[in-house]
């Protein structure tokens, strides 16, 4: 005879298990703690088998009779309702431990092992630490819209470009699982265009000679800390980015033949990048060194040998100068080594773009034209410094010969 409630609530605990029968294979189960189990009896390809269907009276008797015939529904169409149940409960365990943040740090373990630079591995570290609202989701849970609104309060704070950064590396990372078989696709292929996009914002730079001269020599004047100073000094020698300068330590750097050698998990395009350095450079390196020991780091930070200058500082002490940053940044002296070394018109511009380490927008031409000028940018690099220290003399007839010669 089929249950009733009042019956399934007189049913009393005893020493072991018991079976009380509903209809149609759907029975309760009496444990000594009391508890009610509602279980399904099924054959599947001539097998017994049961299925749980909840407990007492979280689950009714009308709910347990509906789960039954769902059951029984499947069944009658070939599907085996406790294979299907294990097989969600795997996939809902697989969702689980393949998370947004743990696929993004695999990602960036696997850059990391491919040598990509030190400072790019940072910056996608930061990237995800923006986008932490969505790092404990279910990957393949996360869409589009969950993207969307992470950005759009990253742009409502005014920042464009990192909300445009933190799609790109989203999807780096989407792909990435995709590849890997833990995502479908990549949600963020429907954002573009959704986002604001900036205006490019160039580095500011100084790039006139004038200024420069009246830089170099506020510079003489700075008395900060000396290892501040001497970076402040070289950098605009060097032509370097300044992250590839603060990391610089004393192991890359030939004085024999006079040559600086970057690595490349420290440069942008991830290959090895010389420098040539001329003889103020020299010079100031080794005023730099009884300072640092010439061990580690060339620009350990104030507090601790055991790390670089702060990607801030240089740009801090231009400010204690007067210098604003609409006035001048440290990355800008790039732009002022290709501004004054191309408008000499004394350097072949690829020997100009080659100590920039910038790669040829042209692919044809960058795979085809691999000469390194190295020559060239010796004689280059030694003539900028001495056209430096004329700017920072403002001695006239010593700028007008380098520029005559």
């Amino acid at each position: 005879m089929p249950l009733s409630d009042v019956q399934i609530r007189s049913l009393k605990p005893r020493d072991r298990v018991y079976k009380v029968s509903d209809a149609h294979s759907l029975y309760i189960e009496v444990h000594p703690t009391g508890a009610r189990l509602w279980r399904f009896k099924y054959t599947m390809h001539g097998k017994q088998k049961r299925i749980a269907l909840g407990a007492y009276p979280n689950v009714g008797l009308a709910e347990a009779r509906r789960k039954r015939d769902e059951a029984k529904l499947k069944i009658h169409e070939g599907t085996d309702p406790l294979a299907e149940r294990k097989r969600h409960k795997l996939v809902g365990k697989f969702k689980a431990s393949n998370c947004f943040g743990d696929l993004a740090e695999e990602y960036i373990e696997m850059v990391t092992k491919e040598g990509r630079s030190e400072a790019t591995i940072e910056k996608t570290k930061w990237l995800l630490e923006k986008l932490r609202p969505i790092a404990g989701t279910p990957i393949a849970d996360l869409q589009a819209v969950d993207l969307f609104a992470v950005l759009k309060k990253i742009e409502a704070q005014g920042h464009f470009e990192t909300a445009r950064r933190c799609r790109s590396f989203a999807s780096r990372v989407f792909r990435y699982a995709a590849a890997s078989g833990r995502a479908d696709s990549d949600p963020t292929t429907l954002l573009r265009g959704a986002l604001i996009a900036p205006r490019p914002k160039h580095h500011a730079a100084l790039v006139e000679p004038e200024e420069v001269g009246g830089f170099l020599r506020a510079l003489d004047g700075y008395s900060g800390y000396p290892i501040t100073l001497l970076a402040c000094k070289i950098l605009p020698h060097v032509m370097a980015r300044p992250g590839e300068l603060r990391l610089a330590r004393w192991a890359e750097f030939d004085f024999e033949k006079a040559v600086w050698t970057v690595p490349p998990e420290r440069m942008k395009m991830r290959r090895p990048h010389y420098v040539p350095l001329s003889r103020q450079v020299v010079a100031l390196l080794e005023e730099l060194r009884p300072y640092v020991g010439g061990e580690d780091y060339v620009f350990p930070a104030f507090h601790t040998w055991k790390r670089p200058l702060s990607e801030n500082t240089m740009n801090a002490a231009y400010r204690r100068m007067g210098y604003g940053p609409r006035d001048l940044t440290s990355h800008g002296f790039r732009a002022t080594a290709s501004s004054l070394l191309n408008q000499c018109g004394k350097w072949n511009p690829d020997a100009i773009e080659r100590s920039l380490a910038h790669a040829d927008n042209n692919q044809i031409r960058r795979i085809y034209n691999r000469t390194p000028y190295w020559d060239e940018r010796v004689r280059m690099h030694q003539w900028w410094s001495d056209y430096l220290d004329a700017l920072r003399s403002d001695d006239e007839a010593a700028i007008s010969a380098l520029l005559e010669d």
